[in-house]
């Protein structure tokens, strides 16, 4: 091995797993983190950490020129970037290189074509690669996408050209609502990526998502190591993840393997990486490319339990240039894998709301084939400023049904305390009779899934501290039973709010948003008309859509709020006319803060 030394550029999870990997190969570990960051699981882990700014991620994590000079000050003759942040930004491998410093991913060309769905497709295309019927070209502008929509036949599936995660993407199943879709997708992506180039696809019908994971030398060796089924996902998110998928029959799974290590042929590529096709369910024997993520993904330790390979050791081993020394036919994968996210989000009722705190307890599963990948321990805070994963849980079983029994087994096992998290949802999805047969697809989730039946109560409510009055005084808050109205439907759920008396109440918000928890100022509380609209956790205002003296409806959203790195809408619970905007895009808010008045 060349390395003696390694920064890794991430936090979280993943830094934390990607450190295990040096300490077992003896190479030295570099840690970088933000303010909000000192005292993190992944620091600790760390041989040696260095501070790289403030806690907003563009000012730290996406600081190129202090991870950079981080690299050069300790020694460290590598970078591995983990995935999010600057895994797929090819400024930063240019930078990296220009330093004399590696970067742990594929040539900056690769990073560029990948990068850019648009020009992905078409490199493919010609290697003949199977895409998705659609319009794709730079500078596409909304009247062009909206022309073209009629063609391609909805529904349309609206992508960002840059970036991934499911950021931008919309999809659009009348005319009708494609051109504010456009103007929320171009905002997102220009917010997440820096660019709000977008193009149109077709939206595949139950469609189902399959990835392969490929690993190329740079000795013009590229092999695949079997695929992975992706299609539990929430809102583009991926929830469940498992190895091998039970839709593809072994004919199909040949095929596509091979079509993945063509993706990566298509530009020279070195290093791991996934490749991501759209699947039929009605027609599992056809599937079109999507993207190429040119670097680890959050669900590799599926295929690293299923193939007894350490895919970051294979990592470092190749970008330090050695040849792999294997073949296809020496991949072997055995038994079922999967996975689930543990993300800091309240499931209850179906509403996914972001769930920002502090972890009071947190006790790992055991046993056979139980793999935890935490990013956190107890006492750490899950921050409003980063993505909500907290850990991973992965599981291996002889076959699916083992695999699936195991996994809610540990799950049982698992404590997590002080935030809510997502896993009563996760035993929701592992239990249903359709995730047993494998009949699900990318909207199964939102679609079909019955989470009425989670409530607050369910999952581990997070501390109670003292909120903010209209005039500074400390309010406590209390646990109290609300309404929630989500897409027409209404919940009884529990919350922790400001104690005001019966003015509390949670108002109607829809697929994009949350509900928010008003806060009744004193006029309000002596009998006076005006109504409040308070946002429901903390985060940054993204855009504020009113102004003084607009007439508002009931549902109607007042704000977007990012928090967690999810777009929530924020509405109104009254109709009326907006009597004051106390907020302004780009600030901060916390939990219960008033952002207008309506009288």
């Amino acid at each position: 091995m060349g390395f003696d030394a390694v920064l890794v550029a991430n936090r979280g999870e993943i830094a934390v797993r990607v450190i295990r990997t040096l300490k077992a190969m003896g190479i030295r570990s570099v840690a970088v983190y933000s303010d909000a960051d000192a005292n993190a699981l992944h620091v600790a882990s760390a041989d040696v950490a260095v501070a790289i700014g403030p806690a907003p991620a563009r000012d730290s994590y996406l600081n190129i020129a202090a991870i950079v000079d981080a690299a050069v000050r300790t020694g460290a003759q590598a970078v591995h970037p983990g995935y999010g942040f600057l895994s797929e930004n090819a400024d930063f491998a240019a930078a990296l290189a220009a330093a004399g410093v590696t970067f742990i991913g594929p040539p900056v060309g690769a990073i560029q074509t990948m990068g850019d769905k648009i020009a992905a497709k078409g490199t493919v295309s010609a290697f003949g690669v199977p895409v998705v019927p659609g319009i794709a070209r730079p500078g596409l502008s909304d009247q062009e996408l909206i022309a073209a929509a009629d063609e391609i036949g909805y529904p349309v599936l609206v992508k960002p050209s840059a970036g991934g995660g499911g950021k931008g993407m919309r999809m659009v199943e009348q005319s009708g609502d494609l051109p504010a879709a456009l103007v929320s997708a171009r905002r997102e992506s220009a917010a997440a990526f820096g660019d709000d180039t977008l193009f149109l696809e077709r939206f595949v019908l139950r469609p189902r998502h399959i990835e392969v994971q490929v690993l190329a030398d740079a000795h013009g060796n590229v092999v695949h190591f079997g695929e992975r089924e992706c299609s539990l996902q929430r809102r583009h998110q991926k929830v469940i993840e498992e190895a091998p998928s039970p839709l593809l029959d072994a004919d199909t799974r040949a095929r596509i393997g091979a079509a993945a290590c063509d993706t990566a042929r298509s530009v020279d590529y070195t290093g791991a990486g996934t490749v991501e096709f759209i699947v039929s369910a009605d027609r599992p024997e056809e599937f079109f490319f999507m993207e190429m993520n040119t670097r680890l993904q959050v669900e590799h330790p599926v295929t690293e339990l299923v193939t007894g390979l350490d895919l970051v050791e294979w990592q470092l081993r190749v970008a330090s240039g050695e040849a792999l020394g294997f073949t296809q036919k020496d991949v072997q994968r055995n038994g079922h894998a999967i996975e689930v996210r543990i993300n800091a989000e309240n499931p209850a009722g179906g509403a996914f709301t972001p769930s920002p705190g502090t972890i009071t307890k947190m006790v790992a599963p055991g046993g056979p084939g139980v793999r935890l990948d935490a990013g956190y321990e107890s006492g750490d805070t899950v921050s409003q400023y980063y993505d909500n994963l907290v850990a991973k849980l992965v599981v291996w079983g002889h076959d699916r049904e083992a695999a699936r029994r195991r996994m809610l087994r540990a799950i049982e096992e698992t404590v997590i305390e002080g935030v809510a998290t997502t896993l009563p949802a996760d035993v929701a999805i592992l239990s249903h009779p359709d995730f047993v047969a494998g009949e699900h697809s990318t909207n199964w989730v939102e679609q079909t899934l019955d989470l009425s039946g989670i409530t607050a109560e369910t999952t581990p409510p997070p501390p109670a501290p003292a909120a903010e009055g209209e005039d500074g005084e400390s309010l406590p808050r209390v646990l109290r039973d609300v309404t929630a109205e989500v897409d027409g439907r209404r919940y009884r759920v529990k919350l922790w709010v400001p104690d005001l008396g019966d003015a509390v109440a949670v108002q109607s918000v829809s697929a994009a948003g949350r509900g928010s928890v008003p806060k009744r100022p004193k006029a309000a509380a002596a009998g006076g008309g005006s109504g409040t609209v308070a946002v429901p956790m903390q985060g940054t205002i993204v855009k504020v859509l009113v102004a003084v003296g607009d007439i508002v409806e009931v549902g109607q959203t007042v704000c977007v709020l990012e928090a967690m790195k999810m777009e929530n809408n924020v509405n109104a619970e009254k109709a009326g006319t907006v009597k004051e905007v106390r907020v302004a895009p780009g600030e901060s808010v916390g939990p219960g803060d008033v952002i207008a008045v309506i009288e």
